[in-house]
């Protein structure tokens, strides 16, 4: 019988278990920079004395960084490992959140949130953790990946209520530079446990769905060619996240507009992201069922529904309840780009052009934060800047309507030759 230590580094191994926990925590401890600048957005406004579209540009640089950063990041765990993109993450997430904290100006706090906390910090926790998850399970890799994906949630839940309260006790620059220290060394100290390099791990038997797929012609997905399609995800990818960006930036800001304090703002979001966790797993059992078009649809129809329910009810109960709702529907639409593509683009090109459409949903969230904010200045009211979110949802719903109509046109087309 094997024992423990000879199974150590093989796929599906205790120790790929243990590891999936402690990338759980990678994640979580790695990701606060997505969700903690929300929280500083109307406390970084008051110092600056900034508009608030100037206020929104560090998510939105920061968010750019972070998709360029994963491509980067992701290249360089290829070639020597996850544990060395891991310390590079943590040394300049811990140095980007002090030099925020100690930042003289909104320039000079763009720029530390842009390059060391998005581009070369939080970046390092996600795709390349994404990756190397994959590679150390066959049997269980869906729902590992799932739980791994799930960790950049946790963090969305755990961490805006956490840095609300140290705002409101110490304030936010002393808040920055206390993070910066914990997750600097937290995240160093996981990253060791990462020196084994992943097993080289045989394909998963294909299923009957798999096979039928693998028959069909890829070279012209959807009846398109394939730079045509290939820009259409990457616009439904823009679309759908300039809309999940409007309430998941600025729930805060617009809590404290309307009289009920940035705190009840950082708990909706925390709860929103709590939901989205619940609402990545479940999506992943639905894609397994009605495949990735039927979920991303799904997906961005609901959502366009939870977007519509702001604008006629913003009393306290009926926003957390929202909140709530709007996590439960969007959590599972970016991972089902991933699964369109395997579902329809070449095998040996799926790496490149799943990369390349989960960049662009990052653009769609960056250039959300900054619209929405935009659209209060010009407007003084973000009830404009939901219905411009849900116009760009509608935007993605229509693209993957469709597509969707395509397939099931090509499909009946093949069966009656």
């Amino acid at each position: 019988m094997k024992t423990f230590e000879t199974n150590a580094h093989e796929a599906d191994s205790r120790y790929a278990v243990l590891r999936l926990g402690l990338t759980l925590l990678v994640m979580t401890v790695g990701s606060s920079g997505m969700y903690v600048v929300s929280v500083m957005l109307p406390a970084v406004q008051a110092e600056f004395g900034v508009a608030r579209a100037d206020a929104s540009l560090p998510y939105t640089l920061l968010m750019i960084g972070f998709g360029v950063g994963g491509v980067l990041m992701g290249r360089l765990a290829d070639r020597f490992g996850v544990m060395w993109p891991l310390l590079i993450g943590a040394l300049s997430l811990g140095v980007g959140y002090v030099a925020c904290g100690m930042a003289n100006g909104i320039v000079s706090f763009i720029a530390a949130q842009a390059v060391l906390v998005g581009l070369l910090g939080s970046a390092a926790a996600f795709a390349p953790l994404v990756a190397d998850t994959s590679l150390w399970f066959v049997k269980r890799r869906g729902i590992a990946v799932a739980v791994c994906a799930s960790g950049n949630y946790v963090a969305g839940a755990i961490w805006p209520p956490i840095a609300q309260h140290f705002i409101e006790t110490v304030g936010w620059r002393q808040t920055y530079i206390g993070m910066g220290l914990f997750c600097g060394l937290a995240m160093a100290a996981l990253a060791l446990f990462f020196r084994a390099r992943p097993p080289a791990v045989a394909a998963a038997p294909a299923s009957h769905a798999g096979q039928a797929v693998l028959r069909r012609d890829m070279t012209r997905p959807f009846g398109l060619g394939m730079g045509t399609a290939q820009g259409l995800l990457c616009v439904a990818g823009v679309a759908c996240c300039v809309a999940m960006a409007m309430p998941q930036v600025h729930i805060v800001a617009y809590c404290g507009d309307l009289g009920y304090g940035a705190a009840q703002g950082a708990q909706m979001l925390s709860l929103m992201l709590g939901f989205g966790v619940v609402s990545r797993l479940v999506s992943g059992a639905i894609c397994d069922r009605i495949g990735g078009l039927r979920t991303l649809l799904l997906g961005g129809a609901l959502q366009c529904v939870a977007l519509l329910l702001f604008l006629p009810f913003d009393g306290l109960v009926s926003l957390y309840l929202i909140s709530a709702l709007f996590g439960l529907f969007q959590g599972g639409i970016v991972p089902s780009y991933a699964i369109i593509v395997r579902e329809h683009f070449p095998p040996e090109e799926a790496g490149a052009r799943v990369g390349t459409v989960l960049m662009f949903t990052l653009f769609g969230m960056a250039l959300g934060g900054w619209m929405s904010g935009k659209v209060f200045d010009l407007t003084g009211s973000y009830h404009a800047a939901f219905l411009n979110g849900i116009g760009w949802n509608l935007l993605n719903v229509s693209i993957a309507a469709m597509l969707l109509f395509r397939v099931r046109h090509l499909r009946l087309r093949t069966a009656a030759a």
